[in-house]
Order: C-alpha cells, then structure tokens, then sequence
C-alpha cells in the first residue's frame, strides 16, 4: 500500500481522494499496488484533517503529496519541505509552478524524487505528459491552446447573442467563474498555461510576465457579427511560436475548417504542431473537480512506481527565455487570425 497525504481539502483536494476512492481497482491494475490517503491538511476545522505539515512530512510511511491549495503561500514551503524530505509532490497550482517549477524540479531532482504538475494545464487533459513522453523527440514549433474554460463558456454564450456581463453573470451562476473573474477575463489564467507548456518544449523559461496578454473584456456583439460573416469565430489563445519566438494571449478569429472552431462551452482544445508528427490535437475537460482531479492522481500513480528515482519533469536546468514583445503602439489591434 502507498500512502500519500493531500493539502488543501477544496475542490481538487476533495476530488483526489474521491478518484483514489472510487477508482482504486482501476489504480491497482495501474500502479500493482492500492492507493492510501494517510492525511489531509487544511488550515480550516476539519474532523480528521492536520494542519501541521510537519506530522506529514516527518512520517516515513508518507510516499506522496498532493498539493491541492492554490496559490504561492504557503504552497511553496510546504512543497520546499516535502521534496526536500525526498517525498515526491503532484499538483494543480499553475500559479506555483510557474513561478517556481524550475526551483522545485531541481530540488526534487537533488533529493530523488519527483515534482510533477499535469494537471496544471487542460484539467483532465493528458497534455504535458503527452508532449514529455510520447512527443519528447519531436521538435514543436507551435502550440495554440483555449486553456481557459470560462472564457470559453463566456465566448460560447456571446457567439449565441448574449452580451458579455449576462454571459459572465451566468457562468458565475454556474460556478464556472469566480466571484472575482479577472484573472480568467483579462487572460492571466490562460498565460501562465501556455508559459508552462512553452518552457516545457522549449528547452527554455518562459515566465507569466513575458507573454502579451490581452484578455475577452473589450470583445462585443459586433464583433461576432463580423465574425459570422467571414465564417469565423472568436476564441480566447494562448500561443507559442517558436519561429517568431514568441508566447501570447489574446482573442484570436479561427476559421470554421480549423479544429479549434468546434471547441465550445467549458471545453478546452490544444492544437500541436511537430516537425515530423505534423499537427495533433487534445481536447477534453479542461476544469472541474474530477477531471483535475484525475490528472492529479495520473501524476500520483507515476511518482508511486518511481519512489527513489527523480522523474524528469522536463523543467529542469532551463536558462531564462528571451521573448519578442509586441510593440505597444500595436496594442490597438484586438483581434489576430489563427493560420
């Protein structure tokens, strides 16, 4: 048996130990082995939860971490600790792993364990596992994502004739978006995604605060008008070109014969392209409890069969990428055309 511990019992934390619950047949066949939550920290009161990192660290038994929290506080230390005691770390916190995934991935490299973070980008999307592994000898020139599923859900119901404050209300109604939805609307959500994906196949980091970033606030119904007219459509982007060294985000106008037309509602869809492998596509769940949760539990079962070996996460020894920014007096341009 494996015992693994997770922090932060919300959403994805809840979802974890519902996955290792429901699904440890499933997980058995995977791994060889059952999956056992041993402890779950919260800062909140919680019949059977801990709230010092230090019971879970210092136990021998403890094989895994879930980070589940959110956020670079007090995710970072917690995270620091853990590696640090050699016990390998999952997570879903993109905000963490862009600021300090190179950090942490040496750490765990250093003390032979693992830092993994699947479900950091696309949800239950097998995206950064797919481009490590089976894509690994390909040279990817060109990542273009909806990584975010409430601009998505919000675009989906404005190209149906709602304007964007209804849209907006009622994926807020749906709990597809926070009460405060800035960082999904203005794009930050959807950059530190394809920030991640771009320093994973790039040999280099990229960072949040190098991508252009413009998000879905100034888009009207106008605007899909004429996109219906030219039979396009209007998706929020995050893009990596290698050609034009570049990363950004912005609402891009797709064509209707281009495979991210169709991607619609909570959905996300990635479109890959490789020198020898030519164009691939994932699409799937890109939020939401389980699906997140799913990925979280992915990464779990692959630290489980490498306790005492680092596996490599790709995010280590990455120099600092130099990016090209777009000019500010281009800034006026809302919308760019997906090739």
């Amino acid at each position: 048996m494996i015992n693994i511990a997770i922090l932060g019992l919300g959403t994805v934390g809840g979802g974890v130990a519902e996955v290792v619950e429901k699904n440890q047949n499933e997980i058995k066949k995977s791994l060889g082995d059952n999956l056992h939550v041993k402890y779950i920290l919260d800062i909140r009161d919680i019949p059977g939860v801990v709230k010092d990192i230090n019971v879970i660290v210092n136990d021998p038994d403890v094989k895994v971490i879930c980070e589940t929290m959110g956020g670079k506080e007090p995710a970072y230390t917690y995270t620091h600790l853990a590696l640090e005691h050699g016990i390998s770390v999952c997570t879903s916190n993109k905000e963490l792993v862009d600021a300090h995934g190179v950090e942490l991935s040496e750490i765990a490299r250093a003390h032979n364990c693992s830092y993994l973070f699947e479900a950091s980008v696309g949800g239950g999307i097998p995206i950064l596992r797919s481009l490590r592994e089976s894509c690994g000898h390909e040279k990817i020139s060109y990542i273009a994502g909806i990584l975010n599923g409430t601009c998505n859900y919000i675009l989906t119901n404005m190209k149906a004739g709602k304007d964007f404050n209804t849209a907006l209300k009622e994926a807020q109604e749906k709990g597809f978006a926070e009460r405060n939805p800035a960082a999904d609307v203005e794009g930050h959500d959807t950059a530190r995604k394809i920030a991640i994906l771009a320093s994973l196949v790039s040999g280099k980091k990229f960072s949040y605060e190098q991508v252009n970033c413009e998000g879905i606030t100034k888009i009207t119904q106008d605007d899909f008008v004429e996109a219906e007219r030219n039979k396009m459509s209007i998706k929020l982007l995050g893009v990596y070109d290698a050609e034009n060294n570049s990363v950004n985000v912005a609402p891009y106008l797709i064509p209707e014969n281009h495979i991210l037309y169709g991607v619609n509602d909570v959905f996300n869809g990635i479109f890959v392209k490789g020198n020898q492998i030519d164009n691939l596509m994932f699409y799937g769940r890109g939020a939401g409890k389980l699906p997140t949760a799913s990925a979280v539990v992915s990464d779990v079962i692959e630290c489980a069969k490498n306790i005492g070996r680092n596996v490599n996460n790709n995010f280590v020894d990455l120099p600092l990428a130099e990016v090209n920014k777009i000019p500010e007096n281009n800034s006026g341009f809302k919308f760019r055309v997906l090739n």
